[in-house]
């Protein structure tokens, strides 16, 4: 048998509690994959949803074989479902988007007429996010703090929503960190990017699966995933408290050359407790430093796991 060439598109989207979703997502996929003119696949990764979803996925690959489905083996995240897609497609041109249609397929003309301009990626920028005031305010306040620690420019108006060559995605995936958050990712990669105005639209059906909780843990995650100046500061920080606490030495001396004296052994013993707690904070960020880039790289895990016999159209290559 002779192998399948690779389409031209891959479309690659993250599923989870999408039952009534998918199938006008394929839908709208297909119809902009034929206007586009190429070949093309549609590479759906079921996040092991508690739905019936994946039941949804099957059909739908049944019908259609440019349809293929993936189910991993548990609920890993929203961003290692993408790696998992993005190691499953072939495509030269890969379009990642959300399962819950806010991000709009019939987008994907414009971004790929901006990316042949000479651009390596070109990013969806939502003009207005159709979000609770909730989520926009705690994106904002992340992306801020993720631009003050990265110390590299954060739009909160871009997400996952864009289309990527070939070799952009590959430098992804080369990174094996096993926390994955695929905007920083594509932000460090480099290469040539744009941005491209779209409009973010309201949420068909159910609320998003991202609780204030998740949120939480995905921000301090990434902040920390990202950069060490977390750490940094932790030293700064300890470092400030030991000279707080030589401070507190002149003080005292300038206190007792002028015949004002505290309670005997009261200035001894909070200087010490200052100066040492310094120390040790100081010394334990330093320390931190160190584990924190090796903590979780060293365990070596899978970034995900498939589920057994999960590839619906299994390609030959």
């Amino acid at each position: 048998m002779l192998p399948v060439p690779p389409p031209t598109f891959s479309f690659v989207s993250p599923v989870y509690q999408a039952e009534g979703l998918v199938a006008e997502l394929v839908r709208r996929l297909v119809l902009v994959g034929e206007a586009l003119g190429g070949s093309f696949e549609i590479v759906l990764v079921d996040d092991r949803s508690p739905d019936g979803s994946w039941a949804r996925i099957q059909a739908l690959a049944a019908g259609d074989p440019r349809v293929r489905g993936l189910r991993l083996s548990r609920n890993f995240g929203q961003h290692r479902a993408i790696t998992a897609g993005l190691e499953q497609c072939r495509g030269e041109w890969v379009v990642v988007l959300d399962c819950d249609l806010q991000d709009q397929p019939e987008e994907i003309p414009a971004l790929f007429a901006e990316a042949q301009r000479g651009y390596d990626l070109v990013l969806a920028r939502r003009t207005a996010r159709q979000d609770s005031w909730r989520k926009k305010l705690l994106s904002k306040l992340f992306y801020r703090v993720l631009s003050y620690l990265t110390e590299t420019p954060q739009d909160p108006a871009v997400g996952n929503f864009g289309i990527y060559h070939r070799k952009v995605i590959d430098a992804v995936l080369a990174m094996r960190e096993s926390l994955r958050y695929f905007p920083t990712m594509l932000r460090w990669v480099g290469f040539r990017a744009a941005t491209v105005e779209v409009i973010h639209a309201e949420r068909l059906a159910g609320p998003s699966s991202y609780t204030w909780s998740r949120l939480i843990n995905l921000a301090l995650d990434v902040m920390l995933a990202y950069s060490d100046k977390p750490l940094r500061l932790a030293v700064k920080l300890g470092l400030g408290i030991s000279v707080g606490a030589f401070a507190m030495v002149l003080v005292t001396l300038v206190r007792y050359v002028l015949g004002h004296t505290w309670e005997p052994g009261y200035a001894s013993i909070i200087i010490s407790i200052w100066f040492f707690a310094g120390l040790v904070l100081s010394v334990l960020g330093m320390v931190g430093l160190y584990l924190g880039k090796t903590f979780e790289q060293v365990k070596n895990r899978p970034i995900y796991l498939l589920d057994g016999d999960t590839a619906v159209m299994p390609v030959v290559k």
